[in-house]
């Protein structure tokens, strides 16, 4: 009876304390990720429609399980130059971003979105930006179908490296070109619903979005020209078995690498691969508890088009100031550069082109004192582009130089008389010409 009475108060104890941790923090199975959402803030969205799409994500984001060891979010707005609302590690709860969403200011201009999925990558994969290595990457960009300059590049360039990519269209806009930004399935991935009835999919796109955070299967979380980064799900502990991970390149069974894990282990990056290149790569749980299949999966690193890259500002002037960067890999591959530039709050972008052999331009015509969004897209004879985005600001003017205002414009002089004709009889020309003047 004791020893029975012992054993019930225990399970007692057990589930009081596993209840307690439930409701003080995250579970230990939380998903980790870092989530951006990308909405369309531009003037092509009226004030009602972008105040039911910030309602909409800050509903969908609220019961999310957020936190500094499970998921993180961000905020980007399309518009003429692409603004971050707050970065990854500004939140740490589901409340707190929604409260930061729903204060969210509309930015109007341009709806450049292109420009802004390259300022979006770059945060997705900057520290600085609060992002990690290693983790779950989603993009849900919220949009009305239309951008003024090109998408579907940019938005392969995320996939490629390992980001899923959910888009929310309300309504308008060409479905194949959605479906082909999306990824695939589009019929997981890509939703077209009423402004209005935002709130019909907000469960169906948070399961969802769970589900990407916490991957099922073995697959590359990020993909470079010689690095591939793979996860997968917790199927053993360190106490029950570990893990084979093999490596082979596509046609080469001897050139075969592989790795042995501890069973607790879910990720491993694959590094020194080639460019451009079919990889096969198998997990392989071993495990004397139960039976478990393999799983396998087929990457393709990114080709030998790296760059630009290093972005670096100098001879900062009032009113110019000079962009340089290292040259894209593969020069003999590059049609040439766009820089493309504007004030971080107001105006829009302007564009420079610059030829294939060239890596620095001057940007003129700035305004002092003021901080501009540089962005250096390479663009490739494959099609493909790579761009970086860096801030640079301009000093201000120098005291004491202010250009005074116009004063009032002198009278007009009147044209002088001309002279009475007079006739010159031999006198020197000198005298002739005071005459004349008199």
């Amino acid at each position: 009876m004791l020893p029975g009475m012992a054993f019930a108060l225990a399970l007692d104890l057990w589930l009081v304390l596993a209840r307690s941790g439930a409701e003080h923090g995250l579970p230990a199975s939380s998903p980790q990720g870092d989530l951006l959402f990308l909405l369309d803030s531009s003037a092509s969205v009226s004030h009602y429609e972008f105040s039911r799409v910030r309602e909409f994500v800050g509903q969908l984001v609220a019961p999310l399980p957020l936190g500094p060891g499970a998921l993180r979010a961000s905020l980007v707005h399309v518009g003429s130059l692409p603004y971050s609302e707050f970065p990854f590690d500004r939140h740490s709860s589901g409340q707190a971003v929604q409260d930061a969403v729903r204060a969210s200011a509309q930015r109007m201009g341009d709806t450049n979105t292109g420009l802004a999925l390259a300022f979006a990558k770059e945060q997705l994969f900057d520290k600085a930006a609060g992002a990690r290595p290693g983790v779950s990457k989603v993009l849900v960009w919220v949009t009305d179908g239309g951008s003024s300059d090109p998408v579907g590049p940019r938005m392969q360039e995320l996939k490629e490296l390992g980001v899923t990519v959910f888009i929310v269209s309300t309504g308008r806009g060409s479905l194949l070109e959605l479906s082909a930004a999306a990824s695939a399935p589009a019929e997981k991935h890509l939703h077209f619903v009423d402004v209005d009835d935002l709130h019909i999919i907000t469960q169906q796109l948070r399961s969802a979005i769970l589900d990407a955070m916490q991957p099922q299967q073995l697959h590359a979380s990020e993909v470079t020209p010689s690095s591939i980064h793979l996860a997968w799900p917790a199927l053993l502990t360190s106490d029950s078995g570990y893990y084979v991970l093999e490596l082979v390149p596509s046609g080469e069974l001897g050139a075969a690498r592989r790795q042995q894990l501890p069973g607790d282990a879910t990720s491993w990056t694959w590094t020194g691969l080639e460019p451009d290149k079919d990889y096969e790569v198998s997990l392989l749980p071993e495990s004397n508890v139960r039976l478990l299949r393999p799983q396998r999966v087929r990457v393709r690193t990114l080709p030998g088009e790296a760059g630009p890259e290093r972005i670096v500002i100098s001879h900062t002037r009032p009113r110019s100031l000079r962009v340089s960067w290292a040259p894209a890999l593969g020069p003999d591959a590059v049609l040439g550069y766009v820089v493309q530039f504007g004030p971080l709050r107001g105006s829009a972008a302007q564009r420079i082109e610059v030829p294939a052999g060239r890596n620095s331009t001057t940007l003129q015509g700035l305004a002092p004192g003021a901080a501009y969004l540089v962005t250096v897209t390479a663009a490739f004879r494959s099609g493909r582009e790579r761009a970086l985005s860096a801030k640079a600001c301009t000093p201000a003017g120098e005291r004491g130089r202010a250009p005074r205002p116009p004063g009032p414009a002198p009278p007009a002089l009147s044209p002088p008389e001309p002279p009475e004709p007079r006739t010159r009889v031999g006198l020197p020309a000198a005298v002739a010409e005071t005459r004349t003047g008199r």
